[in-house]
């Protein structure tokens, strides 16, 4: 659950404190050209009043207008499908062929979303598992990799840094490079042996460890939701870690560094261990993208950035455009 999803349950959490009824709206399938993927959500005041998107504004005024009529507040979770026709699509403002299957639930109680928001401040992730035939929602911890499942019965949504963030080194860049990160919603911890480096550490949100890079890595065992960011400049630290990365399903893997400094570390981790050119193609040296950066914070921005384009697999085409 990223930023903007945590303002929409502070919302919600506000409007039913306040007494107000509510309905939740998740998209929990798609066809064609539909405008917000699976998962995207929103919530529905009894007055009209909206929070969130799961559409470019088109089906948000349906469902305000459903609310209006009093339709939004049955007694238990039901399903609404938008775009089945041409026709339909036209009149809503739907993208041509595009449909979108959401789940909405009536009236979700302020326990209930009292009891998320507190899994969350506490970096909990999160399995919210909705029985459209019981009409019951519950909360458990989701396993890590974990995905939105909706079969026509049963919805689960996952919510909570479901992306990881590990960074070796505590300076200046890694302080940086976290409050970016934990603002993308990463779950981020920063690790350094080196004790006179972190003692300043004081990044809320973030966990420091103090043990070597590379067990700190194993240790978490790595998914293709994981990035590693090594930032010491000190071989011992970095190397180690870096060669378990590339290794690992780790989505990104990059390491601070002249592009000299960055083809010597290829060198010594191509001749002193077994790793191979298609694994040592996968790190991202010198980090980030090259938009003339060279404060901390800009820096950090393009290290974020080119996080986020890999993540989206767009690389190529940034790059593209960056050099053009």
């Amino acid at each position: 659950m990223d930023s903007v999803d945590l303002q929409v349950l502070a919302t919600a959490r506000a409007w039913a404190a306040a007494g107000h009824r509510l309905a939740w709206v998740t998209v929990v399938r798609t066809w064609g050209s539909a405008p917000r993927p699976p998962g995207s959500w929103l919530v529905v005041r009894g007055d009209g009043l909206i929070e969130g998107s799961v559409s470019g504004g088109c089906i948000e005024d349906d469902l305000v207008a459903r609310m209006r009529d009093g339709q939004m507040l049955a007694q238990r979770p039901f399903t609404l499908t938008y775009g089945v026709t041409q026709e339909e699509a036209a009149r809503i403002g739907l993208p041509c062929g595009g449909t979108l299957e959401l789940v909405v639930e009536p009236d979700p109680s302020a326990a209930l979303l009292q009891a998320l928001s507190e899994r969350l401040g506490r970096r909990r992730l999160t399995l919210k598992h909705v029985d459209i035939a019981m009409g019951t929602t519950t909360l458990s911890d989701a396993p890590r990799g974990a995905t939105m499942q909706w079969d026509g019965a049963h919805l689960h949504t996952v919510h909570g840094p479901q992306w990881r963030l590990l960074i070796i080194g505590a300076g200046q860049i890694s302080r940086y490079l976290a409050q970016m990160a934990l603002a993308l919603d990463y779950e981020v911890t920063v690790c350094d042996p080196r004790q006179e480096h972190s003692a300043g550490w004081d990044v809320p949100g973030t966990q420091l460890v103090h043990t070597m890079p590379d067990d700190t890595l194993l240790a978490m065992q790595p998914d293709a939701r994981c990035a590693v960011v090594a930032l010491t400049h000190d071989p011992k630290l970095d190397d180690m870690v870096l060669l378990e990365a590339l290794k690992s399903p780790a989505f990104y893997v990059g390491a601070v560094g002249s592009r000299l400094n960055n083809e010597r570390r290829k060198e010594r981790l191509v001749t002193h261990f077994e790793i191979t050119p298609e694994e040592i193609a996968r790190l991202h040296g010198p980090v980030g993208l090259n938009i003339g950066s060279h404060t901390p914070p800009e820096i950090a921005v393009s290290i974020v950035a080119e996080m986020v384009a890999v993540r989206n697999g767009m690389l190529t085409a940034v790059r593209a455009q960056l050099d053009a």
